[in-house]
């Protein structure tokens, strides 16, 4: 088996789920995933919408709005004009809902908000090669993971990804193993710029005739701890040969 080495080059966590979200220097991983990353959510409460978490595909507007923690135990949200707002604020609410032009809730969880307890991987040159095909540079953030490596590895070589395979990061280990683990199929949200200013279905397009839709590989913590920019990278692989091209 041929292993891959490389090193991390980005930790992405989005407090909110689809909110932006903050870059950080290093990130705690544990049976959650990376702690803290979409642990909170707006909900619809328009009839026959009610208790829907609210995403891009409903209100690209989302991305007008950013998410961090800082140094509080909740995250704090920045509004299109720059004003800050703790999410337990009381205005909070009301305030989102006008942005958006929808009745809401909020909701906080330990843990993610929609795939359970997962980490969102992507590779370095894999995103170059995607932008090359493409004609254009593409923006990481459109795909929204949680670590980002520099690794040395054939370009896509990650779609074909099996259970079994398990990345060494730092302190920490991952699996392809559980309930929605192994290539990440995208919905339409990475046609939105990270913004939400302007869509690009031709991206999607693109991944699902050229890469049956996939981008990224969704893994879980096997072994918790730490990782910080620029630890090193091991990848043992396990190839499902029917998934290659």
């Amino acid at each position: 088996m041929k292993s891959y080495f490389g090193k991390v080059g980005r930790i992405l966590r989005w407090p909110v789920k689809s909110l932006r979200g903050e870059e950080l220097p290093e990130g705690r991983f544990d049976e959650r995933g990376l702690a803290g990353d979409r642990a909170y959510a707006l909900v619809d409460e328009r009839d026959n919408h009610a208790g829907r978490v609210l995403t891009v595909r409903q209100r690209p507007e989302l991305l007008h709005w950013s998410s961090a923690y800082g140094t509080g135990a909740v995250p704090t949200l920045t509004a299109p004009d720059g004003t800050a707002w703790a999410w337990d604020d009381p205005a909070l609410p009301e305030t989102l809902a006008h942005s958006l032009g929808t009745p809401l809730s909020l909701r906080a969880a330990d843990g993610q908000q929609d795939r359970g307890p997962t980490v969102l991987v992507t590779v370095a040159a894999s995103l170059e090669a995607l932008g090359e095909e493409l004609g254009a540079p593409v923006d990481l953030l459109r795909f929204r993971p949680n670590l980002h490596l520099d690794l040395v590895a054939p370009v896509f070589a990650e779609e074909s990804w099996a259970p079994g395979t398990a990345i060494t990061v730092g302190e920490v280990r991952l699996e392809v193993t559980g309930d929605n683990a192994g290539p990440c199929i995208r919905c339409a949200v990475p046609s939105w710029d990270p913004r939400g200013r302007e869509r690009w279905p031709e991206l999607q397009k693109w991944l699902i005739s050229a890469h049956g839709n996939k981008f990224g590989v969704i893994m879980r913590v096997t072994r918790p701890g730490t990782v910080r920019h620029g630890d090193p990278v091991t990848v043992l692989p396990v190839e499902d040969v029917t998934a290659a091209g």
